[in-house]
């Protein structure tokens, strides 16, 4: 028999597990209220009879017996599980570690529930593997790795890049930066830069200009790989600190103006 068939007092009878007002009106006198103003109380709404002979606004209603069901448990606040928010851990990586690539395994320790509804303590080795060009902030989820409770779905467990202070480079978007002191005379008479690179090659690189204060040498496809294309790479800077002496003596000025004029 289709939900259509049945009457107000049937789907009373079926929420409730007793007569429709109506009949308890006859038997007791309790109730003066038919099952269509019960309906209109509950839902918001006619009964399922008013609604098909009038204007159809309320489908849920209209369907069958699980659609009924629905519109009850919406109306007493019944609902899905819900969810933990996240669970969010650093994970620090070395530049090396975010040039090349790496495999890095981080233990966890979480509750696991068994078909009793029990939670036992466990370990669990999580694996990263590090993509060449990942940046502070990049996030990485494992799905509900999270403490099983009853009725709530675990929590997502989210670990964020950070990354570690290097004693040569110093990043900036996909560029690496590293910087050189060097003294006046390297400054005008030339200074060769030697440097091992995040993938442990040699680099010599030897400048000839003369290095002002603002001075910096560019050197293309040196910098960190860019994701998403590893054979590209961003610009490594090198930057220059110079030591001026603290105190020049007469012969020194004198040669200095010598050397560049007044």
């Amino acid at each position: 028999m289709t939900s259509q068939s049945r009457s107000a007092d049937d789907i009373f009878a079926g929420f409730f597990g007793s007569n429709s007002p109506n009949q308890n009106r006859r038997e007791t006198g309790i109730s003066s209220r038919s099952a269509d103003d019960i309906f209109a109380g509950f839902f918001g709404s006619n009964s399922p009879n008013q609604n098909r002979r009038g204007t159809g606004i309320s489908s849920n209603l209209n369907g069958d017996d699980n659609d009924i069901s629905r519109s009850f448990e919406q109306s007493f606040g019944v609902s899905a599980p819900g969810k933990d928010p996240a669970i969010k851990h650093t994970l620090p990586c070395s530049l090396e570690e975010l040039y090349q690539g790496a495999t890095k395994r981080v233990k966890i320790t979480r509750e696991v529930a068994d078909r009793s509804g029990l939670t036992r303590e466990t370990e669990e080795i999580l694996t990263i593997d590090t993509k060449p060009g990942w940046k502070k902030g990049t996030k990485i989820t494992f799905e509900e790795k999270g403490n099983e409770r009853p009725n709530i779905t675990p929590a997502d467990v989210v670990f964020i890049v950070d990354e570690k202070p290097h004693s040569e480079f110093t990043r900036d978007g996909n560029d690496l930066i590293v910087t050189r002191r060097i003294s006046v005379t390297e400054a005008f008479t030339g200074y060769t830069v030697h440097l091992i690179t995040l993938d442990g090659r040699n680099l010599t690189l030897p400048i000839n200009d003369v290095i002002h204060p603002n001075y910096q040498k560019f050197v293309p496809n040196e910098g960190m790989p860019i994701l998403g294309d590893p054979t590209k790479r961003g610009i490594l800077k090198i930057k220059f600190d110079i030591r001026f002496p603290t105190r020049v003596n007469a012969e020194q000025k004198a040669g200095i103006r010598r050397l560049f004029g007044p």
